[in-house]
């Protein structure tokens, strides 16, 4: 019985491989990663005390270090208990609940045609490749060279050309003997009852052929050549090979890269062919890309099928974070454990072609390495412009969130996510409150105006501002006094401007550590808008940037006078670390250890407040003892903090730290 690759395809992705596996096999409880689902076991094709055989959900596909054996679930079964194909089909079936196809005599001509289909479709793919060696290819080759395209690359992505004449690839098909049905059914030519006579879908356009997961070809990209050419891209119409919103353009290629030995970890989609293909030729072969039109929700599907936590990649400019905000909304009624998106913004006017062309694959890797989760996107979409000088504007924000996240269908997930919302909220309204940040009230903006926003330059050019520090729960009185709990400060604790005089003065800090230091949330007003600034013109300085480049720069932005206040405050100290003299070395080994004391405080500041929060819920339940063990959690947390007071490590001194840095060899004060 012949079955359609859908229909095997189907029952794999609804049945994890690990569950027809584990049912012959004792998994490795040591090497054994269930969260990640990756399987170890003693393999069940030949005798070994060592467990080498491994088995891996997310690729559908077994291993053997040992003996060298590989399939999917059907080759398992016909392997290691003898079954048939048919048998073993039956088996995974029955697994995942579905009823096995009965014999059907137009679907199997159906398949014998869409076999047919494919091997039109392949002569067409080889005709395009010829005629990119013609003279008339000379332009699209010259094309390609200039995107920096070499011959391999172009062979590999099996590149072509389409003749500007009306029906050079329905003449040279028709002279193979093809049907003029099937390259109508092919979608190679514009056909219908309002056309005499049918003609080629693509002209004067660089080919790319589209791949099924199958490494069949299914349809075409083509790239205009001429500058007034109504669409710059065109695509293959829908056909019975083609559905576009189901196709991700190099995903088989991307796949392998996934399933490959020390290969990438996620895919990641990027905008058009040019940009994977480029992508490929710099050494990053898990890149995939939607055909010219916005992510669909099954995209999106055949991504999780492939990986957990596939990487978005959009340009930075209002286009790309528009498109960004698209795929929010489209994916959180679909995320659940172990499954979500990830959202990398490139640098304004820049697309991956242009990242990698210069410098190879690295400035693309640091794009990937500051990919944002999608909690933050949902955050940033909804409050990074909105006002918040009022109860009633800060009530709107919050009713929005709440709305939004409404929509994640997992109920774990969910309740996470109203978690992260109410903590981010929480640290917000803090700073928006009155007598809080600056003297008179908040205020936001550059402008210094009366009006609060959330702002920042997300998309602007620069790097984003790192996400907003999670509070929880109230703050008691004692607390409060502390310089470890209180919200925005008037004046800047010695241990912040620590923190930030050290990176002015020392910006080459940030090129070793830059996402843990970026992400530090002030608690004085003026210093977290001067860091905001900091990292918007050190993303802009670039290869320029410099001690002295820098300052300059801030100083235009009205810094100038908090830099100098900073710097009083560090001489006054005899924190000679922080300043410009002190050796590029000793700076870093001092601020790390400065950063590390300051997020042992954060962390204690949030445990602290989780437990005040936990108490509060206990007390609505009446639970006395969940209370009494909470007291007394919280009575341990406050000890700690008293500890850390007595010795001035972190509260307003750094007083262990100060005893051990050198000062300046001339004595200067």
């Amino acid at each position: 019985m012949r079955f359609s690759s859908d229909f095997l395809d189907e029952i794999r992705d609804r049945v994890p491989i690990s569950a027809v596996v584990g049912r012959r096999v004792t998994w490795d409880r040591k090497k054994t990663n269930v969260s990640r689902q990756d399987y170890w076991a003693c393999c069940p094709f030949h005798g070994e005390k060592s467990p080498s055989f491994h088995c891996e959900d997310r690729k559908g596909r077994y291993h053997c270090f040992g003996c060298g054996v590989s399939g999917d679930h059907f080759r398992f079964l016909t392997d290691l208990e003898g079954l048939s194909f048919v048998e073993a089909v039956q088996q995974v079936a029955d697994m995942a609940g579905i009823s096995m196809p009965q014999p059907d005599p137009q679907a199997e001509r159906r398949e014998r045609e869409r076999t047919t289909l494919q091997d039109v479709m392949e002569m067409a793919t080889q005709f395009f490749q010829d005629q990119l060696q013609t003279a008339s290819g000379a332009r699209a080759r010259a094309y390609l060279r200039e995107r920096g395209l070499t011959g391999r690359t172009i062979e590999t992505f099996r590149l072509g050309y389409a003749p500007e004449s009306r029906n050079a690839l329905k003449e040279y098909l028709a002279g193979k003997g093809v049907p003029k049905e099937q390259i109508e059914a092919c979608g190679l030519v514009v056909h219908g009852p309002d056309i005499p006579v049918s003609y080629d879908r693509f002209r004067d356009r660089i080919m790319f052929p589209i791949l099924s997961s199958r490494d069949k070809v299914i349809a075409f990209g083509g790239r205009a050549m001429a500058a007034d050419a109504m669409a710059k891209y065109l695509n293959s119409n829908e056909t019975e090979l083609f559905h576009k919103g189901n196709v991700l353009y190099n995903f088989s290629r991307a796949r392998r890269a996934l399933q490959g030995a020390g290969g990438a970890d996620t895919l990641i989609a990027v905008e058009g062919y040019m940009d994977v293909i480029a992508l490929y030729q710099a050494g990053i072969e898990n890149a995939v890309a939607p055909l010219g039109t916005a992510l669909t929700e099954n995209q999106l599907q055949l991504m999780w099928k492939t990986t957990p936590v596939p990487v978005l990649c959009f340009d930075g400019d209002g286009a790309g974070q528009r498109a960004a905000f698209r795929a929010v909304e489209l994916a959180l009624p679909h995320i659940k454990p172990g499954q979500s998106l990830r959202f990398a913004m490139l640098p304004d006017g820049k697309d991956p072609d242009d990242l990698v062309k210069h410098d190879g694959r690295q400035p693309f890797d640091r794009v990937m390495a500051e990919a944002k989760p999608l909690a933050e996107m949902v955050w940033i979409r909804e409050v990074s412009s909105a006002s918040i000088d009022t109860p009633e504007k800060r009530a709107e924000i919050e009713a929005r969130l709440k709305q939004v996240v409404q929509v994640i269908a997992d109920e774990n997930v969910r309740r996470h996510y109203q978690q992260d919302i109410r903590d981010r909220l929480y640290a917000l309204f803090q700073g928006a409150q009155p007598g809080r940040g600056e003297r008179g009230g908040y205020k936001g903006g550059a402008s210094g105006g009366g009006k609060a926003t959330v702002g920042g330059r997300f998309g602007g050019g620069g790097r984003p501002p790192g996400p907003i520090a999670a509070s929880r729960g109230a703050v008691s009185d004692r607390l409060a006094r502390s310089g470890l709990v209180r919200g925005r400060q008037e004046q800047p604790t010695l241990r912040e401007s620590v923190l930030a005089l050290t990176i002015v003065n020392h910006p080459q800090l940030l090129e070793q550590e830059y996402d843990e230091i970026a992400a530090i949330d002030y608690d004085n007003a003026g210093l977290q808008r001067l860091w905001s600034s900091l990292l918007t013109a050190v993303a802009e300085l670039g290869s320029a940037l410099s001690r002295e480049q820098l300052i300059a720069r801030l100083d235009s932005l009205g810094h100038g006078e908090i830099l100098r206040a900073l710097d009083q405050q560090i001489r006054n100290a005899r924190l000679w670390i922080a300043t410009e003299i002190a050796a590029p070395e000793d700076a870093r080994e001092a601020y790390r250890q400065a950063l590390s004391l300051y997020k042992g405080a954060r962390a204690l500041k949030r445990q602290r407040m989780e437990l005040e929060r936990e108490v509060a819920e206990a007390t609505e339940a009446d639970d006395g003892e969940r209370i009494e063990q909470l007291i007394n959690a919280l009575h341990e947390v406050q000890l700690e903090v008293v500890r850390m007071e007595n010795q001035e490590a972190i509260i307003d001194g750094f007083g262990v730290m100060s005893g051990r840095v050198r000062g300046p060899a001339t004595g200067a004060h």
